[in-house]
């Protein structure tokens, strides 16, 4: 029996290569039952008419499904679902089963009352995606990456794409930390000294666990970034927010029983204030004063394409008192999920048996492509064409803004990849961005980013890391359109 043509569809919302999604396509229909063993599928030169695809596409995916025995071919009779072919499962579908549990009362602890996600996950799709912290695949260097990723499947990788490294990280990718990224910022330390970790959000994270108790209270920026404040309040430790101003966290306003102090000096989140050198030295003698710990974020250092970013606060510090969280997450792109802690030995000791604890190590292929990207140049050469564009698209939105009447809240000394913004007294930005959604503008709201039940609602992000620069004018002006209308 032949499968009829009309059987086959390609989802719209499914990803990679054609090749790829029509091989899906078909082992999905074999797992599920509905093309079952030893039925003809179409030739491939009417499943490719069908599909509006070339017709050799059809048959590298029709052979690479026969080299995994899903189809099998006879001659010129064409192919089949091979006889050999998974079976799909024979037991009939659970029945509904009504939940009896509990769960308000069997749940000892509560994650999921978190900030909400700012960005849908089709980004890409909308046209003006005015939002921070994606990845342009205009700008990314697609080639060398790829090529770094197979050298590190290689042979002469193996162990290190194999290891359990337990506790421990790989030895080139910390070399190269401790060498090269931390001395730019004026960062000496040893390889005991860093830790490798799941992006910035994983090295927060463990740091707080660490250094936090229910007894114990930590001061952070207002408005600062929402995930760090879902992480302390797991942490069920004591909250101060502290008021940012044109130079970020004001040291004088730190409560007295602070013990532990977490800021973005180089650029603060979502503000893009830069904290200058006075200010710097004033937040270390604070610290010394309160006999507190300071957690540095620094984030998105690479990313200062007008001017020179101030020294790291760790690299000022005398006395230990600095951890030091960067990532390259931010700078490469936001799936890589990998970061990195700089601090005492003590701290690191005690974050790296904690890490090993509850995911051991970051995939080791993942931390030695990463490491021959750096190594090889590829990833300042990358450092050089991205801030380069960043400063031609701040250029068009700074002049579209102007043009359009809005008002930049935020201040920008050194640059990064976002404004930020406040729309008039009475303009929800919450509702802002589900009109601009349905005009194919994507905006952040900045609600989120303040703490409390009275969040303020006229404040928000404009990103332009992966907006082209020829659709930021029209991008901006239908902001500003949308603005008006309910102003």
């Amino acid at each position: 029996m032949a499968i009829p043509v009309e059987s086959f569809f390609l989802d719209p919302n499914s990803e990679g290569t054609l090749q790829t999604r029509i091989q899906q396509m078909i082992a999905q229909g074999i797992l599920s039952g509905r093309f079952q063993r030893g039925e003809k599928l179409p030739s491939t030169r009417k499943l490719a008419a069908h599909l509006g695809v070339s017709r050799i596409t059809v048959t590298l995916a029709y052979t690479e499904l026969q080299s995994n025995d899903y189809l099998s071919s006879r001659g010129r009779s064409g192919f089949f679902v091979s006889e050999n072919a998974p079976e799909p499962p024979s037991f009939a579908p659970q029945q509904h089963i009504e939940d009896s549990v509990d769960w308000s009362r069997a749940l000892g602890q509560r994650f999921a009352n978190q900030a909400e996600a700012l960005k849908p996950l089709d980004w890409d799709r909308y046209k003006y995606p005015l939002i921070y912290g994606q990845t342009d695949p205009s700008l990314f260097d697609h080639a060398n990456w790829r090529l770094c990723a197979l050298r590190a499947l290689g042979a002469r990788d193996f162990n290190a794409l194999t290891s359990d490294y337990y506790d421990q990280d790989d030895p080139q990718l910390v070399s190269f930390i401790a060498r090269h990224t931390l001395p730019r910022r004026g960062i000496q330390a040893r390889p005991e000294e860093i830790l490798v970790t799941l992006g910035a959000q994983n090295a927060l994270w463990l740091t707080a666990q660490v250094l936090l108790t229910q007894r114990r209270k930590a001061a952070i920026e207002e408005p600062c970034y929402p995930s760090l404040r879902d992480v302390l309040t797991q942490a069920r430790c004591h909250l101060a927010s502290v008021p940012v101003d044109d130079e970020g966290l004001d040291p004088a306003a730190l409560p007295e029983d602070t013990d532990v102090i977490f800021a973005t000096p180089s650029h603060h989140s979502p503000t893009s204030a830069t904290m200058q050198l006075d200010r710097r030295h004033a937040l270390l003698r604070r610290a010394r004063e309160l006999d507190a710990l300071i957690v540095e974020d620094d984030y998105e250092f690479e990313m200062s394409h007008i001017a020179r970013p101030q020294p790291a606060l760790k690299s000022l510090d005398r006395e230990g008192r600095v951890i030091y969280v960067g990532s390259f997450s931010k700078s490469l792109f936001p799936g890589l999920r990998l970061g990195y802690l700089v601090g005492s030995e003590p701290f690191i000791r005690e974050a790296r048996a904690l890490r090993a604890s509850v995911l051991r190590h970051p995939p080791g292929h993942v931390q030695r492509t990463v490491a021959h990207f750096l190594s090889l140049g590829h990833y300042d050469a990358l450092m050089r064409r991205t801030a380069a564009a960043l400063h031609r698209r701040r250029q068009e939105m700074e002049s579209a803004v102007a043009r359009c009447g809005l008002q930049v809240a935020g201040q920008i000394h050194s640059g990064g990849s976002a404004f930020w913004m406040r729309a008039p007294d009475g303009v929800d930005t919450r509702i802002l961005a589900e009109r601009l959604r349905e005009q194919s503008v994507l905006i952040e709201p900045g609600h989120s980013f303040f703490a409390g039940p009275d969040q303020p609602v006229e404040y928000y992000r404009l990103g332009y890391s992966s907006i082209p620069s020829s659709r930021v004018v029209e991008g901006i002006a239908r902001v500003a359109r949308a603005i008006r209308e309910m102003a």
